[in-house]
């Protein structure tokens, strides 16, 4: 057996070959263990800050109704056509598409919006787990709002379910069940609307992201957020192949639950 002399004050003691090897094993071991639970720490520390920026951003929502008249702030939920330029008609929360390299990354779209000067921290706007690049920089947004809050374009076409335009509609719902704001998957985040089709003729039209854990985060009409965790196998098939699920989905079906009501 090879075995490796080491000095301590003058006596000499031998290790073993495998003596060695175990304890750098039990080294690694502990490192890794160290590694884990310091990348735990870090996706937990995120989520918090994620959930912390929702809250802002959904106080700077309560304060801009406050200040309105009881008006919410409104959607940019499809209204503008694209030729009008992203300036042309400065009315709503936030401004810019993420799928536009000049705009993904320009903070004049956030700073812009209606919403700004009740949440004035452009890093406010973005979660810090997201990683999404445009041009190798970082975009300035990660979250969009409910397409059924803060414009009637939905109620055109669906008109079995409400829409949200005034605190007055939002006593209509539960503000306990009723989100505002999304964590959105970077690969369907472009203007600041989510739009979710009751009628089930597109599930998941665009996704949320699923940056904590396997989940998003939600803020909601009465201030709490939430981390809604997917739980139906297919949406990860889904989101892997940027396709959309069926109706049954039952992500889809929770997500639908807390969007509007009839």
């Amino acid at each position: 057996m090879n075995r490796i002399a080491i000095s301590y004050g003058g006596h000499r003691r031998a290790f073993t070959l495998i003596e060695l090897l175990v304890t750098i094993a039990i080294i690694a071991i502990l490192a890794s263990l160290l590694l884990s639970a310091f990348a735990g720490a870090q996706a937990s520390s995120k989520q918090a800050s994620c959930l912390q920026n929702l809250r802002q951003l959904g106080l700077a929502y309560q304060m801009y109704a406050a200040d309105n008249g009881g008006k919410l702030v409104p959607n940019n939920s499809g209204e503008i056509a694209d030729n009008q330029g992203p300036f042309s008609n400065p009315l709503y929360w936030v401004w810019g598409t993420m799928k536009d390299p000049s705009e993904a990354t320009n903070t004049a779209f956030i700073t812009s919006g209606k919403l700004f000067p009740y949440a004035t921290q452009s890093a406010t706007y973005r979660c810090p787990a997201d990683t999404s690049l445009s041009l190798g920089m970082p975009r300035v947004r990660s979250y969009s709002m409910n397409s059924w809050v803060g414009s009637r374009l939905m109620q055109s076409e669906q008109t079995q379910f409400r829409t949200f335009v005034t605190e007055g509609d939002l006593a209509t719902a539960p503000t306990s069940s009723t989100w505002i704001l999304i964590d959105e998957s970077q690969f369907t985040l472009s203007d600041g609307c989510f739009v979710v089709t009751m009628n089930n003729s597109q599930p998941f039209v665009r996704f949320p992201a699923d940056r904590h854990g396997t989940g998003y985060a939600l803020n909601f009409a009465d201030g709490h957020c939430e981390v809604y965790q997917f739980r139906d196998p297919t949406t990860f098939v889904a989101l892997n192949t940027k396709k959309t699920v069926q109706p049954l989905n039952t992500d889809w079906i929770k997500l639908t639950q807390v969007t509007t009501s009839r």
